[in-house]
């Protein structure tokens, strides 16, 4: 999902377009404050993630950095700013569309995206919380399980 060329490494400008589709989808604009503090947890991710800074993140640079650790430390904070943008209400919750809106911008295919939000819609109001969401990623990042994960499994078979 991270490398959209699929040439086998995550470029810089691969991973900080992330907020700029995450913004487009919302309809919020380069000024957005949301959309500044975005970019600047995505440059954080990325320069955790880009050991020898070359600007290319190799799937081995990516599997010694992926885990808690990272997670709490900058994922957290820049899923999050992804989750800000999509949340057009500032509710703190996402709907349905909002969440689908999010998860396509951000790679996922229509019909994974409709499977993970009834993963975390567990309650059924139609709206999934920023603290659901973000420890689902947690658990699948630092265990292999989350709701969606589990979801996303199910519907590939």
């Amino acid at each position: 999902m991270l490398d959209v060329d699929g040439v086998g490494v995550i470029s810089r400008q691969e991973y900080l377009t992330r907020p700029e589709r995450a913004a487009a989808v919302a309809g919020r604009d380069g000024d957005d404050p949301l959309v500044s503090i975005a970019r600047a947890t995505h440059e954080e991710v990325y320069a955790s993630m880009d050991a020898n800074g070359d600007g290319k993140v190799t799937f081995e640079e990516y599997a010694a950095w992926a885990g808690a650790e990272a997670f709490d430390e900058v994922c957290r904070h820049a899923l999050g700013s992804l989750f800000d943008l999509a949340d057009t209400d500032a509710d703190g919750t996402l709907t349905r569309a909002e969440f689908t809106r999010l998860r396509e911008a951000l790679g996922n295919p229509v019909d994974s995206a409709e499977a993970a939000f009834e993963a975390l819609n567990s309650d059924d109001d139609g709206r999934i919380d920023r603290a659901s969401y973000l420890a689902s990623i947690r658990a699948y990042v630092t265990d292999g399980t989350s709701p969606m994960a589990e979801a996303l499994h199910n519907d590939s078979r």
